[in-house]
């Protein structure tokens, strides 16, 4: 009778033991969807102050035509994006041609002193420091999320119920990792 209790009571602590990491896994994985909310937020922020900067830029800068349909352009490329790696890869474009228009922008002193370019460009900057801090929270949650994923036993876990690792927010191009220069 003691070997079928100790066996039994082995069952159910193995039992147990697969509930928990199941349920841990499932909870990084909601955490990693929860990060990735949070920085949709910040990114439909962005996307909504991106018009109104178009708008006053186009004022001043008639001949620039281009720079300003690229931003645009970009803008609805992200705005469309569905799947993490599209939205990864047009955040990464619209982040581009904003430094292209912040580039340009230098050469009109009167949109510089503008004050609703100023406000605009305030809220964007604040806009893009929520970003950075919504992107390391959620690389951080991917992190956690993807060690637990390989470490034994959850590996088996994982494989058996198709949990599946997430990709990292992260920049493509090197000249994207440089600081635009916005002088006012």
């Amino acid at each position: 009778m003691m070997p079928i209790l100790v066996l039994l009571g082995l069952a159910v602590l193995l039992v147990m033991s697969f509930v928990g990491i199941y349920n841990s896994l499932v909870q990084m994985k909601v955490s990693v969807q929860n990060a990735w909310a949070q920085i949709d937020v910040q990114l439909k922020r962005r996307h909504d102050l991106i018009p109104n900067l178009v708008e006053t830029a186009k004022g001043y800068m008639a001949h620039e035509r281009g720079t300003l349909e690229s931003v645009t352009k970009a803008r609805q490329m992200a705005v469309d994006a569905s799947t993490v790696k599209d939205k990864l890869a047009a955040e990464n474009m619209l982040t581009s041609t904003l430094r292209s228009l912040l580039a340009v922008s230098e050469n009109y002193p009167q949109l510089k002193a503008d004050q609703t370019m100023s406000r605009v460009m305030e809220e964007l900057t604040t806009a893009e420091n929520k970003i950075g801090f919504a992107r390391q929270f959620y690389n951080d949650e991917v992190n956690r999320y993807n060690a637990a994923l390989q470490i034994f036993p959850n590996n088996i876990i994982a494989g058996q119920f198709s949990f599946k690792a997430a990709e990292f927010f992260q920049l493509d191009a090197p000249a994207e990792r440089v600081v635009p220069q916005v002088k006012f």
